[in-house]
């Protein structure tokens, strides 16, 4: 993803909060890649997944115009969380790195609930 100007402060380094928003599409594409659109996880398995816990290391930053590759993986899944590991690098270079806990959630009453077999199957064995 490309850095724009809205990405950063006054000094042209990418805001630190922004990270955020770069992991959440990064895993956004990653689910999606995976056959889970969130966008009919509520219609389709009534629930959806809501962000409980982040945790995010700064080690360098990125600056306008920056192109940055940002991953998401699968560190460790629970009947009704996951934690997915995330890295945002410049030309291979790493600037950021965290772990962020999912919780899947009842869409109608918004309390933790199980992941649904089928979709904690396909993340399971992308793990793998």
């Amino acid at each position: 993803m490309r850095v724009y100007w809205e990405d950063t402060d006054a000094g042209g380094i990418v805001f630190y909060a922004n990270y955020l928003k770069f992991f959440e599409r990064a895993r956004t594409e990653w689910l999606r890649s995976l056959g889970v659109a969130q966008r009919t996880l509520k219609e389709d398995a009534g629930g959806m997944f809501v962000v409980s816990e982040t945790s995010v290391r700064y080690l360098a930053p990125a600056r306008l115009d920056d192109e940055l590759l940002v991953t998401a993986q699968l560190q460790e899944s629970g009947r009704a969380s996951l934690i997915i590991a995330q890295e945002a690098r410049r030309d291979g270079k790493l600037l950021a790195l965290g772990t962020i806990r999912i919780g899947w959630v009842d869409a109608a009453t918004l309390r933790p609930a199980r992941i649904p077999d089928a979709i904690l199957a396909v993340l399971q064995q992308k793990k793998a």
